[in-house]
């Protein structure tokens, strides 16, 4: 994401796993009932047996991840989730344009 910081972020996330995400852009998310977090707006995270990008930009509607799911590939599709085994199974110019409008809303 052009213009914008990347961090490693390293440590038990909200679910509880341990993990290292390649994030970018910069977030502050209000979580209802909870502690606000300093977060990125897109990340790429190996896992044991699959990757997830997280694209955390949401709007009225709730998250941009969601109005993209059943065009991005073989993925699993979660709140700000996208799980895929391999990169192949991904559809790049449907994920391109979805952090495209991800980065422009986090201008």
């Amino acid at each position: 994401m052009k213009g914008h910081s990347r961090v490693l972020w390293g440590g038990t996330f909200w679910g509880g796993t341990e993990q290292s995400i390649i994030g970018y852009g910069d977030l502050t998310y209000e979580r209802p009932g909870k502690e606000t977090v300093e977060w990125f707006v897109v990340g790429l995270a190996p896992q044991k047996n699959y990757n997830s990008i997280y694209v955390n930009a949401r709007d009225e509607d709730g998250y941009l991840i969601q109005r993209y799911g059943d065009r991005l590939g073989k993925v699993k599709v979660r709140s700000a989730a996208i799980t895929f085994k391999k990169a192949d199974d991904l559809d790049l110019a449907v994920l391109e344009e979805l952090v495209k409008l991800a980065r422009d809303q986090a201008a």
